[in-house]
């Protein structure tokens, strides 16, 4: 989600989502396109070939532990996800994520969210418009800084737009 508003379908998990599940460690070699091929694959087969860009992530508590892969997260940005939809994240992996370019959200009430709901999500005003629902939900805004280095693709390329390389 480059823009400061996305809009997109939501794929629910449920709770500790780990990295292995969205990387598989026994696929590491492949390519990054590749790998996020397989992206949740052990609990959703479809979805690698189902989520659209702009599509987000929505889970319980606890999203992304494990190792500190950032396949995890790279696999996720590839596939176009727009942000990711959390009560709470594994420390690693939300850094990861924005660092990445991939938005990380908390939002206490993602129970709230049902498979396939249409949102309109912004991170600045840390708000979650659930369309198939009509009611809005607060998630915690992302800081003017990290969205920055959201909006530049990731830490990597916010630096060099910084220093002008």
């Amino acid at each position: 989600m480059t823009e400061t508003r996305g809009t997109g379908r939501a794929f629910v998990f449920g709770n500790n989502i780990d990295t292995d599940l969205l990387a598989p460690g026994h696929l590491m070699k492949l390519s990054a396109e590749d790998l996020a091929q397989h992206c949740l694959e052990a609990i959703a087969p479809d979805f690698a070939k189902s989520v659209q860009p702009g599509d987000f992530v929505v889970a319980g508590k606890n999203f992304g532990l494990g190792s500190s892969r950032e396949q995890a997260a790279i696999s996720l940005r590839l596939l176009g996800v727009g942000a990711v939809i959390a009560p709470s994240f594994a420390r690693i992996f939300y850094r990861n994520a924005l660092n990445l370019g991939l938005p990380a959200l908390f939002c206490e009430e993602a129970y709230r969210i049902a498979d396939g709901d249409q949102l309109m999500v912004d991170p600045v005003l840390g708000k979650i418009t659930n369309k198939t629902r009509s009611e809005t939900l607060s998630c915690k805004p992302i800081p003017d800084h990290l969205m920055a280095m959201v909006r530049a693709g990731g830490l990597i390329a916010h630096l060099k737009s910084r220093r002008g390389t």
